[in-house]
């Protein structure tokens, strides 16, 4: 039985370890990491926001670089992580933008947004932009893997609607923590492709809270 929780539960079981200095982001980042590299990509494009999602995702890349992939970096948002993105750069990935992206890259991360966007339509300015041209990629052969961070950006956590045609469909999904309600929702179940759950150390915390969803795994 899979379990759903929403943005909101999941904040809140994540508060105290926060609190604690636990470094929740790092475990995130290492698993994502860690699901993207048994893909054995040899190229990877990090489409990056200014959230959490967007930092996961640098640090992940930072991983990756580290061992001798190729990493290229657009940021999507106005700002982005400094602590992060400078991790990234000092392992060897590389900015890009959306007039210069990289050709025949293996795994496309979609770190644009997170659980906490409630705008409509979701995806706006750059990040628009960004998904826009990258959305013709997917239909070379062999296209890139999609993986991801957390959700798909533009889906609704909690209910799983997509209030905006203009998605990235995922792959693969690396969540954290708990699984986001939504992401066991249609219609948002059909564009997470695989979901990995990445064990946080929230497990205790959840048991606290009465799950949104309940479905068959």
């Amino acid at each position: 039985m899979l379990k759903g929780y929403s943005a909101e539960q999941l904040r809140a079981a994540e508060a105290p370890h926060l609190a604690a200095g636990v470094p929740l982001m790092q475990r995130a980042a290492a698993g994502l990491a860690a699901e993207i590299r048994a893909a054995s990509p040899r190229r990877v494009l990090l489409l990056i926001g200014s959230g959490n999602n967007g930092a996961d995702a640098l640090y992940a890349g930072a991983e990756l670089a580290a061992g001798n992939v190729e990493v290229f970096i657009l940021a999507t948002g106005s700002r982005v992580s400094d602590e992060a993105m400078a991790t990234a750069l000092k392992a060897g990935a590389t900015v890009v933008d959306v007039a210069a992206l990289p050709s025949q890259v293996d795994v496309i991360v979609d770190g644009i947004l997170g659980t906490g966007t409630s705008a409509n339509p979701a995806l706006r300015g750059d990040a628009r932009t960004v998904v826009a041209a990258i959305l013709p990629a997917l239909s070379v052969d062999p296209p890139p893997l999609v993986f991801a961070v957390d959700i798909p950006s533009g889906i609704n956590p909690d209910d799983g609607s997509v209030p905006d045609p203009l998605v990235l469909p995922a792959d693969v999904t690396v969540t954290f923590g708990g699984f986001k309600a939504g992401l066991l929702l249609e219609p948002a179940s059909r564009l997470a492709g695989r979901i990995v759950l990445v064990d946080i150390g929230l497990g205790p915390d959840l048991e606290a809270f009465t799950p949104l969803v309940i479905v068959e795994g």
